[in-house]
């Protein structure tokens, strides 16, 4: 099995394609398609829903959960790996029941939208926002980081929908059936581990903050403050 490029992966959504994400090149892991959430549309909605067939879910910055104030979906701290499922959204005008897939992208639309309110959506909904860690992959390496990572460097707001790939028989798709499914539908597949690397090798995480002369005992110093903007 031959990943594509982290590279390869941003020119595709860069492009509004969709891609699958693994977490490595373990062929027992699933994997997530994913496409930019400001390009969706209700063709791609449809596709996942027939195609892929798992949940479909909207990966959010925390940033954007806060401008929408979006609650967590339950109460209490998640283990590091569980999903950060907040309260399901709908939007507040402009769609019939919710559930069809023209709906489902409208209010992905309307959530992800640069100027969005938090009385452009109601709760609940038939879209299930996902909250991604601040820094990305390179605070969690899991699908919501990742699609919301790829999202911010083709040029969009980082923002992601996903869903699982499951086979016909409903059981998740992984190594083989995985890439069989991505060759089936001319999709690139690339991993989180490579995006990890794409983003260590490409990006500076590390800020100058403050400056200034220092006069100890000991003569005076230059002092330059960093700081780690991952993590604080």
């Amino acid at each position: 099995m031959k990943f594509d490029t982290t590279q390869e992966l941003i020119d595709s959504f860069r492009r509004g394609e969709m891609v699958v994400l693994v977490d490595d090149d373990d062929d027992r892991l699933g994997g997530v398609l994913l496409a930019p959430a400001e390009d969706i549309g209700a063709d791609k909605i449809n596709f996942m829903v027939r195609q892929a067939r798992g949940l479909v879910c909207l990966g959010l910055s925390a940033e954007r959960c806060a401008q929408l104030q979006l609650p967590p979906m339950v109460g209490g701290s998640p283990g590091p790996f569980a999903s950060r499922f907040t309260a399901s959204i709908e939007a507040a005008e402009g769609i019939s029941t919710g559930i069809s897939a023209a709906d489902r992208a409208h209010t992905i639309r309307v959530a992800v939208a640069r100027g969005a309110q938090p009385r452009d959506v109601v709760q609940p909904g038939h879209v299930f926002p996902l909250r991604a860690e601040p820094g990305g992959v390179l605070k969690r390496a899991g699908h919501t980081e990742g699609g919301c990572d790829l999202a911010r460097l083709a040029g969009f707001e980082p923002a992601a929908v996903m869903v699982d790939v499951l086979n016909g028989d409903g059981t998740l798709a992984t190594g083989e059936a995985l890439f069989a499914f991505a060759r089936r539908h001319g999709l690139r597949v690339g991993t989180i581990a490579g995006l990890i690397q794409f983003r260590l090798n490409h990006e500076t995480t590390v800020q100058r903050i403050r400056e200034g002369d220092v006069q100890t005992a000991r003569g005076l110093f230059r002092l330059h403050v960093f700081r780690d903007v991952e993590d604080g």
